[in-house]
């Protein structure tokens, strides 16, 4: 069990030693007794706190910080290629990995305790392959000596809590709702993205909204982020939580990208219906999707966009011809698979600058939508919207935070967009972001 697992992992600790020629950045780890992973990771009290799963068997929850990188409102693309490249060189252990995000809009604001980057590369971490489960720590020779990181690292392995059962999902009383933009505003947005001049030069912009719920209760985010894994268990489902105060969860259907070595994988996700009542309805809703000229349109501009980008950095980019439907708890979307063999020497910070943000969270072409986005949508993104993920020196994978909540003190600030395209409709378009929030507010409100 865990106390055993806890034992061995300190046993190994204090007899490690550091040879001559090791990478500075050590990790050493032990197999462990199956534990609920996101319940371990809510029962901890060290900060930060960080959760990942992705779309296969795999499950992380990792606390704590051995080494971390941060850019606040001073960063430039330059200085962030420099120290992803700096961390990458550190270790050559296939099983090392950063965690963290990249802002939606890296020319914007930031939120205070996100930045535009911030990557940790935890203190401990449990992890789930499938069935089985290790617990790692990491160990930091860069800047401590030996004998003052082999402190530190014990001293956290004896700080761990043993997991809870996670405290049941309460529904919360709405003290209030605001939309920003609202409804009047949002008209004139799509009004002014749909207008022919403005689409000729732009056509695609992804406006969207930040839903804020005044409460006045606490709400875990683990919990919460539990009950939306249920609801859709096929989509990402990931949590950063850098201090008590506010914790950024999300459970996107959308992969920005997966790399192992020089193989990516993508994909094309643009275009959205709702679920149907019964398996019928349901196909026939699916159906009109893949027939619907506007979401078909946007869909392919998506691919296009991803292919023309990604041509560069690859010697060879497929994509899949027709789209098929993803199919989410409230909603269903057009999906195209997209995988590219990567030129050597392409690394993930220049994946990231080529794909993020997709046409799918921007618009088309990216700088004018982002122009436009920055200057009238009326609130910050942060990491709505953003690249969050993990990194290592052989594979990576970041999911874009769509479906995603900002949990604060008072407040959950929620998000969701849309696609404008030429035919979009204002009302239905604020439709399509009432039907987005529905999962996540139907377990946090009585609808």
């Amino acid at each position: 069990m865990l106390p055993q697992a806890i034992k061995s992992l300190t046993d190994k600790i204090k007899s490690f030693t550091l040879q001559p020629n090791s990478d500075p950045i050590v990790q050493l780890s032990v197999a462990v007794a199956p534990i609920p992973v996101i319940a371990w990771l809510a029962a901890q009290t060290t900060y930060p706190r960080v959760y990942w799963k992705g779309r296969d068997t795999e499950e992380i929850a990792a606390i704590g910080c051995c080494k971390d990188f941060f850019f606040g409102d001073d960063i430039d693309d330059i200085a962030l290629s420099l120290e992803y490249q700096k961390q990458r060189s550190l270790s050559s252990n296939q099983e090392i990995r950063y965690y963290g995000g990249v802002a939606f809009d890296r020319r914007n604001e930031s939120w205070k305790e996100f930045g535009k980057a911030h990557f940790v590369l935890p203190r401990i971490e449990l992890r789930r392959s499938g069935n089985e489960f290790k617990l790692l720590v990491n160990l930091n020779f860069t800047e401590n000596e030996l004998s003052v990181e082999i402190d530190n690292a014990l001293q956290s392995l004896q700080a761990l809590d043993a997991p809870k059962p996670l405290a049941p999902p309460n529904k919360v009383a709405l003290m209030g709702r605001s939309d920003r933009p609202d409804k009047h505003r949002w008209h004139e947005l799509v009004n002014r993205v749909t207008h022919p001049k403005f689409i000729e030069d732009t056509p695609k912009v992804v406006l969207s909204r930040l839903t804020q719920l005044e409460i006045n209760e606490e709400v875990d985010p683990w919990t919460l982020l539990a009950c939306w894994q249920g609801r859709n268990p096929n989509s990402f489902q990931f949590g950063f939580q850098f201090s008590p105060d506010s914790a950024f969860i999300s459970c996107t259907p959308e992969r920005l990208y997966r790399r192992r070595q020089r193989e990516l994988f993508t994909e094309a996700l643009a275009g959205t219906t709702v679920r149907g009542l019964n398996q019928e309805e349901d196909k026939a809703l699916a159906q009109e999707l893949l027939d619907d000229t506007k979401n078909s349109h946007e869909n392919q501009l998506v691919r296009q966009h991803i292919v023309n980008v990604l041509n560069p950095l690859s010697n060879y980019v497929g994509a899949e011809e027709t789209p098929t439907v993803f199919k989410l708890s409230h909603i269903q979307h057009l999906h195209r698979s997209i995988r590219a063999e990567l030129k050597a020497g392409v690394n993930d910070f220049q994946l990231i600058q080529a794909l993020h943000p997709t046409p799918a969270v921007g618009g088309l072409p990216k700088d004018s939508a982002m122009n436009f986005i920055r200057q009238q949508e009326g609130y910050v993104r942060g990491w709505y919207a953003g690249a969050c993920g993990y990194f290592n020196k052989y594979e990576s994978e970041f999911a874009v935070a769509i479906r995603s909540a900002l949990i604060e003190p008072g407040r959950i600030n929620l998000f969701a967009g849309a696609g404008i395209v030429s035919g979009s409709e204002a009302d239905k378009e604020w439709t399509e972001l009432e039907n987005k929030l529905k999962t996540i507010l139907s377990i946090l409100t009585e609808l």
